[in-house]
């Protein structure tokens, strides 16, 4: 494993982590809302027995890397391209979940020159899209979040800090928080969220918000305006993932998501839902992007 800040100009710094096979096929991991580069072992040992290499990086606002207020979801792809280019990397893959997943779609439709294969994982669609009620069937966690930000901005940065203060306190243990996302569990979900999937998770979460919620709060607000791209104009090979017992992003999204991607690959899957699909599928994704070189 490898670490290193990339900089960008005189203001901006990019976190960056380099795991897997260092002589691998390159496969960026675009992580989710709220967490920061650090990858899961599991990933990262099946990364090695394929022979990939898996790049990770804190999007503005999380961990080691410097906010960038006003960012949009498409702004993620010129991060990617530059990263590459610092190692030295051509063509390369992206899997992305979650607060990852329009970020990893957004390298689909804007660097075809680049990228070779993306898979989307638990996306969400954007706000608002044609023919999707958006808040839909999502947790009794989330909606409130989303709705709250539609209504009273102030207040909801508020709740924001909140979160984040408890997501860093002291007493927080993996068990603490398996408890606290418990009402977005769903019975599959609960079932993959085992101690060291919540061990890995909360210090995601703990490393991304260490420095500030600039980064989560930007994630949240880049997915509600104009993502920047046109996802009718993806042409390289797609696999959208979704479970349908996700109760963090809505099962609806994946389905509006490939409905609009051509192409893509379809993985909607009915005994899944957000904890469980990368507790168990990452390999699956890995394979076949790595595939695409």
């Amino acid at each position: 494993m490898s670490e290193w800040i990339l900089r960008l100009g005189s203001e901006r710094t990019i976190q960056c982590l380099d795991e897997g096979d260092p002589r691998g096929v390159p496969i960026f991991v675009l992580h989710g809302t709220p967490m920061s580069r650090l990858l899961y072992e599991r990933w990262t040992t099946d990364a090695r027995s394929i022979g990939v290499r898996l790049i990770s990086y804190d999007r503005p606002g999380y961990g080691g890397s410097t906010p960038v207020p006003g960012r949009r979801v498409v702004d993620a792809s010129a991060d990617v391209v530059a990263i590459a280019n610092h190692l030295g990397i051509d063509q390369f893959a992206v899997w992305g979940f979650s607060g990852g997943g329009a970020p990893a779609l957004a390298c689909a439709a804007t660097r075809p020159d680049r990228a070779v294969a993306v898979a989307s994982l638990e996306g969400l669609a954007p706000y608002p899209a044609e023919g999707l009620d958006w808040n839909a069937g999502m947790g009794v966690m989330s909606r409130p979040d989303f709705e709250l930000l539609f209504r009273d901005q102030p207040a909801w940065e508020s709740k924001c800090r909140k979160g984040r203060e408890a997501t860093l306190g002291s007493s927080r243990s993996p068990e603490l928080f398996r408890q606290a996302l418990s009402p977005l569990l769903s019975e599959a979900d609960r079932a993959a969220f085992s101690e060291e999937v919540a061990g890995f998770l909360l210090r995601s979460w703990q490393e991304g918000l260490k420095v500030g919620d600039e980064g989560v709060r930007d994630d949240f607000l880049s997915q509600v305006k104009p993502w920047g791209f046109d996802l009718e104009g993806i042409r390289i090979p797609v696999q959208i993932w979704h479970g349908a017992q996700d109760r963090f992003v809505p099962f609806s999204h994946g389905k509006w998501l490939a409905s609009r991607v051509p192409g893509a690959e379809l993985h909607l899957e009915p005994d899944e839902g957000h904890i469980s699909m990368i507790s168990t599928h990452i390999p699956d994704v890995q394979r076949w992007l790595a595939s695409k070189f």
